[in-house]
């Protein structure tokens, strides 16, 4: 039986904190600000894969109040997160993401992106893709670059 999930995360941008976005460093003056490493890509995705698996959110899991997740890199969740699904029997069929972000542009990352994401899933980088769009330097932080959105579905059976 297929199944899909949908996942959603937002972060603000701030100075001083790295962006990673899809476990790829951003060259950025500007980070995602969060209790983890900020990764709104992974987080998104974890999400979609969580919602297709019926297992819940990425709050839930790990909580951004437990100080044991302070800092920790993303795809330490999103490699947590895959082995439950493995361990129930689930499969990611493919995985389709968007970034809207201002600035820095995304096409320069785009396959560094899908080829890692790809890894972290265990699917063909031809089972994942990301877009990028900007907000046309509308909708407040997110169109001023001080804010990034990120979006994902996910096939599972």
């Amino acid at each position: 039986m297929s199944r899909i999930g949908t996942g959603w995360d937002i972060h603000k941008l701030v100075p001083g904190r790295d962006l990673v976005l899809g476990g790829v460093k951003i060259d950025s003056p500007k980070g995602c600000l969060g209790h983890s490493d900020g990764d709104a890509l992974i987080h998104a995705v974890i999400d979609a894969i969580l919602g297709a698996c019926s297992m819940g959110d990425i709050g839930t899991l790990f909580p951004d109040t437990d100080p044991q997740y302070k800092g920790i890199s993303s795809t330490v969740l999103l490699s947590q997160v895959m082995d439950s699904v493995r361990e129930k029997g689930f499969r990611i069929v493919n995985v389709d993401t968007t970034v809207i972000l201002q600035s820095p542009k995304m096409g320069p990352y785009k396959d560094e992106i899908r080829s890692r994401m790809a890894k972290l899933l265990g699917v063909g980088e031809d089972c994942f893709c990301v877009k990028a769009k900007t907000a046309e330097h509308m909708l407040g932080e997110l169109g001023t670059g001080d804010a990034v959105v990120c979006q994902a579905v996910c096939l599972i059976d």
